[in-house]
């Protein structure tokens, strides 16, 4: 059976545990015979558009080309998992407008700043919080909660599994699997 492509796209705050949830998820995916590309801020960020910085136009450039390689992907079958923080409504209205075929899913992958805090593996908030990141989402760059999610996870109330059975019930439910 040939599968529909679409990008499940997971926003959030930095540490939210974005890239956590679709790393698992992709190789269930893979078992329900779907064709899956991860796309991921940290790798992009060495590959892709390592040209770019971390001001709002950079962010914005980096998430442009990004949402481009996820559009090629799933409009050709593909289902795209990407992870990016994406902080701005404007930005994912665009992205959401760009995936003409309505293929776009946005999951918000809802965490409490002082929980990505606790989290963070690489001590970006606090290197930002003494003020030696500028601009960081969460800290001195506001993050806005989608106004248009289609999925919206709890990673402090739900584990890992309990997230992404509910990522998986919503794309059933809706014809994606």
């Amino acid at each position: 059976m040939e599968h529909k492509g679409f990008t499940l796209w997971f926003t959030g705050l930095p540490s939210s545990g974005k890239s956590t949830l679709a790393d698992d998820l992709a190789p269930k995916l893979r078992k329900m015979g779907l064709n899956v590309e991860r796309l991921d801020g940290d790798v992009v960020r060495k590959t892709l558009t390592r040209d770019l910085g971390f001001s709002k136009e950079d962010r914005q450039k980096n998430l442009e080309r990004v949402t481009f390689v996820a559009k090629m992907l799933s409009r050709n079958g593909v289902a795209v998992l990407a992870a990016f923080v994406s902080p701005y409504n404007d930005i994912r209205h665009w992205m959401r407008a760009e995936h003409e075929t309505g293929n776009f899913i946005l999951v918000y992958v809802k965490t409490p700043v002082e929980v990505c805090m606790e989290r963070d593996p690489r001590g970006n908030y606090k290197k930002a919080l003494a003020g030696k990141i500028k601009d960081f989402t969460g800290v001195d760059d506001p993050f806005e909660e989608p106004d248009d999610a289609d999925i919206v996870v709890d990673t402090v109330a739900n584990d890992v599994e309990e997230c992404n059975r509910q990522i998986i019930r919503w794309l059933s439910e809706k014809g994606w699997l």
